[in-house]
């Protein structure tokens, strides 16, 4: 993929900024800035999205330390769901739902913090615990995503207290 120089400088000029696109928004941007803007050609194919329906695909963990069939059958699906979908979801997985809510309250503060906090974090560097950026194929893609994210890589070798954003602590430990 070769970008024009300007959309290089553009696209360099957003990531100096380690803002993202919360960034954006906080500086009051009112037009969507051409980085997001997919080529027409890429936006043919794409169906109404109010007409998409999709069937994430679902995996149930209730059984697993019973039976090591259904161990197996788990990793069967979850490895077809990952080479067909890229993702799904876990069911009866132990977690309370009180610590995934909080998990999500702990990423909303983290994006409502000041950018000056968050730009400790902000990374393209993988093989950090914890990492904030926007859109990891930024370089690549023909167009950026409107998203943030905030990595936290768990296991094999969970990140320290200290490596984690203030506001995720207590999520965490």
């Amino acid at each position: 993929m070769v970008f024009q120089i300007s959309t290089v400088s553009t696209i360099q000029a957003f990531e100096d900024t380690k803002a993202g696109v919360k960034g954006l928004v906080d500086v009051g941007v009112t037009k969507l800035p051409r980085i997001f803007i997919h080529p027409p050609k890429n936006l043919r194919d794409i169906k109404n999205p109010t007409e998409t329906h999709f069937d994430i695909p679902l995996i149930d963990l209730d059984g697993v330390d019973e039976d090591t069939g259904t161990g197996e059958k788990i990793v069967d699906r979850v490895r077809e769901a990952w080479e067909t979908w890229g993702c799904f979801q876990i069911v009866n997985h132990g977690l309370p739902v009180s610590m995934l809510e909080e998990m999500l309250d702990g990423v909303r503060r983290f994006n409502e913090q000041d950018t000056e906090i968050k730009k400790q974090f902000y990374s393209r560097d993988f093989t950090k615990h914890v990492t904030f950026n926007c859109n990891f194929d930024l370089f690549s893609s023909l167009a950026a995503n409107w998203r943030d994210t905030i990595y936290c890589l768990i296991s094999p070798n969970p990140p320290q207290l200290e490596d984690l954003p203030t506001v995720c602590m207590w999520v965490y430990y």
